[in-house]
């Protein structure tokens, strides 16, 4: 089965990899890609919040597949040597789009994505990329939710 694990840069999506991989049975997968898309015309950049990496390329398309290529890189290393091909992807176009394209391309048996990994709120992103995808991707999708929060009052 091949697998697609879908990131956008935040922690939510290292933390959906690392969620997949904590149940997931290598040897019943024979693939997995870890995709992330970036938006051509966004004036927002790429989320890189998981490379730890601080250098910057010039110019904002060469920045935001410099800052997806990290992300990709970053959430790869937690699959490095467990056991499937491990395929590193970025494409170019609406994430949820290019996500559900990918599944059909590659003959899916999964995807894995984050709910609330970038966005104003957490329901506006649970209700746009992640929710799209759940919807429209032509296998099983794994939507991995952030941890809630703790108030601010209960934390000590």
């Amino acid at each position: 089965m091949h697998v697609i694990v879908a990131t956008d840069g935040s922690r939510q999506s290292l933390q959906a990899a690392r969620t997949f991989k904590s149940f997931a049975d290598p040897h019943r997968i024979s693939d997995v890609s870890v995709l992330a898309v970036i938006r051509p015309l966004s004036s927002v950049a790429f989320a890189d919040e998981i490379s730890g990496s601080s250098a910057k390329v010039t110019g904002p398309e060469h920045s935001f597949r410099a800052e997806a290529e990290a992300a990709v890189r970053k959430v790869a290393e937690e699959f490095d040597g467990w056991g499937p091909a491990l395929h590193r992807r970025i494409r170019s176009g609406s994430p949820a789009n290019e996500i559900i394209k990918a599944a059909k391309q590659l003959d899916a048996g999964l995807v894995v994505v984050a709910a609330g990994g970038r966005g104003l709120s957490e329901s506006v992103l649970i209700g746009s990329t992640a929710q799209r995808v759940q919807n429209y991707a032509p296998c099983p999708v794994l939507v991995v939710r952030p941890k809630p929060r703790k108030p601010a009052h209960l934390k000590k």
